[in-house]
């Protein structure tokens, strides 16, 4: 029979995870930030081309605003994504 091994991730093995954890925290709000202005800017285009009969821009900022939502879900739910992921494959 062959042992089992069990492998867990390690808080302390290298030096610089707090660091790292930082670094991507602060990845994620810059990511949010930048949601929110593409929303904004996204949102100016598509009342731009709307009101000024331009169905190719009113499009483009449809889609701006779709992107810049889907961007702000992701990041925000990024940590509990990987958290469920880790946990499925923890589970095989």
């Amino acid at each position: 029979m062959p042992m089992d091994i069990s492998i867990d991730p390690n808080t302390t093995g290298l030096p610089g995870i707090e660091q790292l954890r930082t670094i991507v925290g602060a990845g994620m709000t810059i990511g949010l930030i930048l949601s929110v202005l593409a929303l904004i800017v996204s949102a100016v285009v598509w009342g731009f081309g709307s009101n000024s009969a331009n169905p190719h821009l009113a499009g483009r900022g449809k889609v701006g605003v779709v992107v810049a939502c889907g961007a702000a879900i992701i990041c925000g739910a990024s940590v509990t994504l990987i958290n469920f992921f880790w946990d499925v494959g923890q589970a095989v």
